[in-house]
């Protein structure tokens, strides 16, 4: 197994197995079989996995169990069975095939676009159907809903031909001179095509209308770019409902990682939801990665995250163990200038292979004292690991220093493990901004003697003793070096090797010690309070009352009971009279409270009127006083 490794992604080449070099013969390659039980033990994922000359095309299933590639010569395709890990069928063409599309979940139908403007048909039993189109074609994509096929080609039109009816329809009238890609998004299915100048234009299958059009041509041209070599889309792919991957052919884009294989790749697959790719080149052989960074491998081979994570553990040299790749300047260095073309060097790119054997004698003769230079570095490589385990001298905050001691440990202790499980460092808590304010700022000091702290870190006492015996030798490291300009080495503390590892078992005996403790401090400050209350004096307060608004009832007693003695109609008529409203509450001492009634514009308009009439009369109404009555006079009625 090959690993690569660029902007530290790492790619492991599951084809190749324990590479070995072209140049040795069948009979060479045989023997190191033998011999050697890595090449034995080399991954074959999928048995067969190649064509007789070149693969043009691969794709996998939507259920994900069967691989389709397409190849020459002779034109054919070969279906894989992941399950079986195995080669299910293969089948014979007219003429090459350009692309094909699995229209079914499984291997049941499939449509073969031709470079004879053919398009082919296959069910589960083999070819079923075949049709032309007016152009050349050079991609398509199937709309399920309308269970239309839509070509794109050296043409401006775009040629639908729907399966339900086995009839073409009318063809979408395009702006550009040629397309050479597109696809159907598989959530609200808006049929995209990438042009040859450089556009992608995106039409609704509803309407047959276009929708928008996206310049990508603009974007990508540089001052040096010449306007006869625009870029046109290369490929074209959505992701989800609302992304969409749009590749030139001039190459732009940043890239996140890349693969050399030793020939030209014609088509790239990767496997769904997981990081494994497959490309198809122009070699009979198919290569398969597998970039942990994209994904999980698939079910059918899932032990390749664990064989990876081996892998990563012991790490392997990705150039070939039993030859050494020396440049022409090595070998002057060596000595070797002179083996220039003979059998025993083999060119290869900016130099040569050689033996191994052959450089380690070489090398052992050009500097005898090589040894004593690897010598010296494994010791000084073990210093540095001893002096790793000492008590380093780190700058600790004002604020929470035993805090900050804590998680510089934990830190230290985190980073050993993920050493080991090659995984990501997670950002410190002493470096991010947010909680710097807690190693600054006093109010954010901890309090260990409250009773939740103590109750919530059963064995904070023990810690904290050897972080406090820890603390006091930075601070004099500290005080040290600010006296001799040259840094002291640390000692290790005694504390740390005579820790105790059954602190699992002194747990709950910490926590009852801890509760013991805190009932008893609980004690004395109720000891003390009590103290405090008994020689508390509790002296006699005496309080004035004086006269004022409440006391006013005492002196009208007499003027209360004759009113009191009235109806509660005259009471009332009285006090609207007055304009007051007073209440008396016998219950508590003797208070009363008056309110003044606030006549509303109504009633006041009203009283107008009456005094207004009452003058009006007084001053039309005439005196009685000269009428008298004469008794005794009268009339008799006969």
């Amino acid at each position: 197994m090959q690993v690569s490794s660029l902007n530290e992604v790492k790619i492991y080449s599951l084809s190749a197995g324990r590479s070995l070099p072209e140049w040795l013969s069948d009979r060479k390659k045989r023997a190191l079989q033998k011999k050697d039980v890595d090449v034995r033990r080399r991954i074959e994922l999928i048995q067969d996995f190649e064509m007789p000359t070149v693969s043009t095309k691969i794709k996998v299933s939507r259920d994900g169990q069967y691989i389709m590639a397409v190849g020459t010569y002779k034109p054919r395709v070969r279906c894989y069975d992941t399950y079986q890990l195995s080669q299910k069928f293969e089948r014979c063409l007219d003429s090459e095939v350009v692309t094909f599309e699995i229209l079914s979940d499984d291997y049941s139908k499939i449509v073969f676009l031709e470079c004879g403007r053919f398009v082919e048909f296959h069910s589960q039993h083999g070819h079923y159907y075949k049709t032309r189109i007016p152009k050349f074609g050079r991609d398509f994509s199937y709309h399920y809903p309308s269970c239309d096929l839509y070509f794109v080609g050296a043409s401006s039109e775009v040629y639908r031909l729907n399966l339900e009816q086995g009839r073409f329809l009318n063809s979408l009238q395009t702006d550009a001179s040629e397309s050479n890609v597109c696809d159907i998004n598989p959530v609200h299915f808006l049929f995209a095509m990438g042009t040859a100048e450089g556009k992608v234009e995106c039409w609704d299958p509803r309407t047959r209308n276009r929708v928008g059009l996206l310049d990508c041509a603009l974007s990508s041209v540089t001052a040096d770019t010449e306007i006869d070599s625009l870029p046109s889309i290369s490929a074209l792919k959505f992701d989800g409902a609302l992304n969409m991957a749009v590749g030139t052919s001039t190459g732009q884009g940043k890239i996140f990682t890349s693969m050399e294989p030793e020939y030209d790749i014609n088509d790239v697959c990767l496997y769904p939801n997981s990081g494994m790719l497959m490309t198809a080149n122009e070699a009979p052989k198919m290569n398969i990665y597998y970039i942990p960074v994209l994904g999980p491998a698939p079910k059918w081979c899932s032990f390749l995250d664990n064989l990876t994570e081996e892998l990563e553990e012991n790490p392997e040299s990705t150039v070939y163990d039993d030859y050494k790749f020396v440049t022409r300047k090595d070998l002057e260095n060596l000595g070797l200038a002179h083996l220039i073309g003979s059998s025993l060097l083999r060119a290869y790119m900016h130099g040569f292979f050689m033996d191994i054997r052959l450089y380690h004698k070489a090398k052992m003769m050009a500097n005898p004292f090589a040894y004593e230079e690897y010598r010296r570095e494994k010791i000084r490589q073990k210093i540095e690991e001893t002096r790793a385990q000492r008590v380093q001298l780190k700058k600790l905050p004002k604020v929470n220093k035993e805090l900050a001691l804590k998680l510089i440990e934990e830190e230290g202790e985190e980073q050993q493990v993920t050493r080991k499980r090659k995984q990501k460092n997670l950002p410190s808590l002493l470096k991010d901004d947010r909680f710097k304010v807690m190693f600054e700022n006093p109010d954010f000091q901890v309090d260990e003697q409250s009773e939740e702290f103590r109750l919530l870190n059963p064995l904070v006492s023990k810690i904290s003793e050897k972080r406090k015996r820890k603390l006091k030798i930075l601070e004099e490291l500290e005080a040290q070096e600010q006296e001799d300009e040259e840094e002291p080495e640390g000692k290790a503390s005694d504390a740390e090797s005579s820790e105790s590892s059954d602190d699992e078992k002194g747990w709950v005996e910490e926590v009852r010690k801890q509760r013991k403790l805190l009932r008893q401090e609980e004690k004395v400050k109720r000891q003390e309070r009590f103290k405090e209350d008994q020689q508390t004096l509790l002296k006699p307060q005496f309080f004035e009352i004086k006269e004022g608004e409440e006391f006013r009832s005492f002196k009208d007693s007499a003027k209360k009971q004759k009113l009191m003695k009235k109806t509660l109609g005259d009471r009332l008529k009285l006090e609207e009279k007055l304009g007051t409203l007073n209440v008396s509450d016998t219950t508590v001492g003797s208070k009363q409270a008056t309110f003044k009634l606030k006549k509303s514009e109504q009633q006041k308009k009203q009283q107008e009127a009456e005094k207004q009439h009452r003058q009006e009369r007084k001053a039309l109404r005439r005196s009685a006083s000269h009428l008298k009555s004469k008794r005794g006079r009268g009339r008799r009625f006969h």
